[in-house]
């Protein structure tokens, strides 16, 4: 199955691939809160420990393993307290999980960056685990769980990202930011924020949980954060002289290749709707 699959164009395993994640995300979204923030829970880790591996590519050390634990923690903490099943005093526990990265690092003899590698797992946790357990702060946060809120992200997401591909691959001539990403260009952005714009529009009608002028805040939000966390993905990658992530989704790299938007934008989305909503 997967020789028919990297038969095909990149395209083509992109539409797939699209098909198949679109449906599974609807119907977790959908089906109940708890099939909400498993599938969730699964992309985060799966992210974190490819962010982590792909550190190791570099010669660094992060406790892969553990830092995706703690990340997990997070994640898990995060939605037993929006559901009201624990108490906020929960969130305490994240503190001595944490401090846990140091003593382990204290019997890793052959270790010998031990700090420089604490610090990486602890970019893990804050740039991976930290905003996908945010999602279940988006979806609760009105006390009652809300999966066209996060639907709505996503599709804006996703919009933005077609509108830039498409957008680039056929008018891109101005870079964007050439040093970081040399196939990105300022016309794919503003074709990605056009299609952005069109599926807000569509949000104010169909998805009437957030007033219209707050989707379009988002969408804004989205197209600026989604294509700097792009970046900031491509910076990493350009660091450690890979171009994809991985390969677990065809035709799309890897979870964080798919997902590096959503990483920086998530935690603005949400400042947002707490602080104007």
């Amino acid at each position: 199955m997967r020789q028919q699959i990297a038969s095909m164009s990149n395209l083509q395993q992109r539409v797939i691939a699209a098909i198949v994640g679109v449906a599974t995300i609807l119907f977790c979204l959908y089906y109940s809160v708890y099939t909400f923030a498993l599938l969730f829970l699964v992309i985060s880790a799966l992210t974190q420990i490819e962010f982590y591996k792909l550190l190791g590519l570099d010669g660094n050390q992060p406790l892969t393993y553990y830092g995706t634990v703690v990340g997990c923690l997070i994640s898990v903490l995060t939605f037993l307290v929006e559901t009201g099943i624990v108490q906020e005093s929960a969130y305490y526990l994240i503190s001595p999980a944490s401090s846990m990265i140091f003593l382990i690092k204290l019997y890793k003899k052959k270790d010998m960056k031990p700090f420089t590698n604490i610090g990486f797992t602890f970019l893990g946790i804050i740039y991976v685990g930290v905003p996908f357990a945010l999602l279940n702060v988006l979806a609760l946060r009105t006390g009652t769980y809300q999966p066209n809120v996060v639907l709505g992200c996503l599709l804006l997401l996703w919009a933005s990202d077609i509108g830039a591909y498409f957008a680039g691959t056929k008018f891109g001539r101005r870079k964007l930011f050439e040093r970081v990403s040399p196939k990105k260009s300022w016309e794919g952005s503003i074709g990605g924020a056009v299609a952005a714009g069109i599926v807000a529009l569509g949000l104010t009608v169909y998805a009437n949980d957030l007033p219209a002028w707050q989707w379009y805040c988002i969408g804004a939000i989205i197209v600026v954060t989604g294509t700097y966390g792009d970046l900031v993905e491509s910076l990493f990658k350009r660091s450690i002289a890979i171009k994809d992530s991985g390969t677990s989704i065809p035709g799309h790299g890897g979870f964080l290749d798919r997902f590096d938007g959503l990483l920086l934008a998530a935690p603005f989305i949400l400042t947002f709707l707490k602080l104007f909503a």
